[in-house]
């Protein structure tokens, strides 16, 4: 297909994909529900020492590799080399595979409590099938579904992206309107008093006290900006991508980070902490409802509407977010569909797969691959949702050795920026990191607060005594890395017969 029909993807439609991809409303619910007020501060630090360097970074390799459809593989190969852009390529594609089979639950919950204001999900039957089975069989199908639309063209999973994003952004603007006519109507009296300097600086949960608790926490948040850099998969059909994809990446970070941070501050307008979150059944899941049910019946009972009204508006609230957060997910799968794989399958020599896998269909997509992603998926899901004990302790296991995979890629991103702006041999039209000096100390703050997020985590399993835990933890990274180096060697052996 010629280059300029390639170009289909417009500055609005990539920042709408990276808001998509990256932005989680519920990210914000679950930072009060940690940490209250003092979750800003960790966000913005995550912001300042993660997302916004990396981004800028990002920026750098998406504007040099416009051209190049492998992305993150790209990447690495222009930085580090093909053997370590097959290691560092394949841990961050099974993380993104593990991370599909881990969230496709959550449509569920989210469709549930639309429809009924609550999770209905465990009631959910189909004959003699269990809950888990039936929700395991629709979430195969709902995948096959998105596949099956997505290899139908770009412009398709970016108008469905695009549905996701507006979708967030209309839920970020409802919920900041009514948090706003609360506090008016409440002569500007936060539910949550502020107690400076405490307040932001101090969770109000008893068990997140400790040091070794708070850099969990950053942990956390430096994960709730996880994802931005798939989407450099795309740098190579956007309409004038030297200029756009830094600028869409710039302006994602932004917005982004500042969202996070408004929102943790305006759920205080209308949800006392000790009040709303000692009740009975508020956990990490279900927060998000919780609080916009909780906006919807304060600002019932400020307007003095009657207890059947308030309770009415109370279920409307819940039933908007979660509607909201369903359209932003099912727009997210859309994205996460594609990306990862058509940055792995593409970017890697041909001769390596099968002469089909990597083929593109009239759509200009890697159908095959995506097909085969789906194949891998729908297994990976009916182990979890058919398999005895045994099965669903496989799926633990999956997602244990997911912890530090879903790391690592980005030490390996990072890391390879001072090698990618020491190769003479690309042109690099965009540049922020003009000093060598400024590269390295940039890369060297954000490998060192990735490097204290795995500590933590295998600090925490070792002060918890779950040696399994850690040594699966440890083997998942160790694992997909060896699959990458013999993927690698299967390929060099390939090309010196070849010869």
């Amino acid at each position: 297909m010629p280059i300029s029909k390639k170009k289909q993807l417009t500055l609005l439609s990539v920042l709408l994909m990276i808001f998509t991809s990256t932005f989680a409303f519920d990210n914000t619910s679950i930072a009060y529900y940690t940490m209250g007020y003092a979750g800003i501060i960790w966000y913005i630090l995550a912001a300042l020492l993660f997302f916004v360097p990396s981004t800028l970074m990002f920026a750098e390799f998406g504007a040099a590799l416009h051209e190049q459809p492998g992305g993150v593989f790209a990447w690495l190969e222009n930085s580090l080399g093909l053997k370590w852009a097959f290691i560092g390529g394949f841990i961050w594609i099974a993380s993104w595979v593990i991370l599909i089979v881990s969230t496709v639950s959550k449509i569920w919950i989210m469709l549930s409590t639309t429809i009924s204001g609550s999770d209905q999900t465990g009631s959910w039957r189909l004959g003699n099938l269990t809950s888990t089975q039936f929700i395991g069989i629709i979430s195969i199908l709902f995948f096959v579904l998105v596949t099956a639309i997505a290899t139908r063209g770009l412009k398709k999973v970016a108008h469905l992206a695009a549905i996701g994003g507006i979708a967030a952004a209309v839920l970020t603007v409802f919920f900041c309107l009514a948090s706003l006519v609360l506090l008016a109507k409440n002569g500007f009296h936060l539910a949550e008093p502020v107690k400076l300097p405490q307040t932001f600086i101090k969770s109000p949960r008893v068990g997140y006290q400790s040091t070794s608790q708070m850099i969990s926490f950053l942990i956390f948040a430096v994960y709730a900006y996880a994802g931005i850099e798939a989407i450099g998969g795309v740098s190579d059909q956007m309409k004038n991508a030297k200029k756009n994809f830094p600028l869409a990446l710039g302006l994602g970070a932004l917005l982004i980070s500042s969202a996070y941070a408004v929102i943790i501050f305006l759920w205080g307008a209308s949800a006392n902490w000790q009040e709303v979150f000692h009740r009975s059944g508020v956990n990490l899941g279900n927060t998000t409802y919780v609080l916009m049910s909780n906006l919807g019946y304060q600002l019932g009972h400020q307007f003095n509407l009657t207890p059947k009204a308030t309770q009415s508006l109370s279920f409307f609230f819940a039933r908007f977010g979660s509607l909201a957060m369903l359209l932003s997910y099912l727009g997210s799968f859309f994205v996460i569909v594609y990306m990862p794989i058509k940055s792995f399958i593409l970017g890697t020599p041909k001769k390596l797969w099968p002469k089909a896998l990597p083929k593109l269909n009239r759509y200009n997509m890697p159908a095959n691959a995506m097909w085969w992603q789906a194949l891998i998926v729908a297994c990976l899901i009916g182990l979890t949702s058919f398999g005895n004990k045994s099965a669903t302790a496989f799926y633990n296991i999956l997602t244990l050795m997911d912890n530090l995979s879903s790391t690592l890629p980005y030490l390996f991103l990072v890391t390879a920026f001072p090698f990618f702006k020491a190769n003479q041999q690309l042109s690099k039209p965009f540049e922020l990191f003009h000093r060598k000096s400024s590269s390295w100390a940039v890369v060297i703050l954000v490998d060192c607060l990735l490097l204290l997020g795995v500590g933590s985590t295998m600090y925490s399993a070792v002060v918890a005594q779950n040696y399994m835990d850690l040594f699966l933890e440890l083997v998942g990274p160790v694992l997909f890395g060896i699959i990458g180096y013999a993927l690698y060697l299967l390929y060099s052996r390939r090309r010196q017969n070849s010869i």
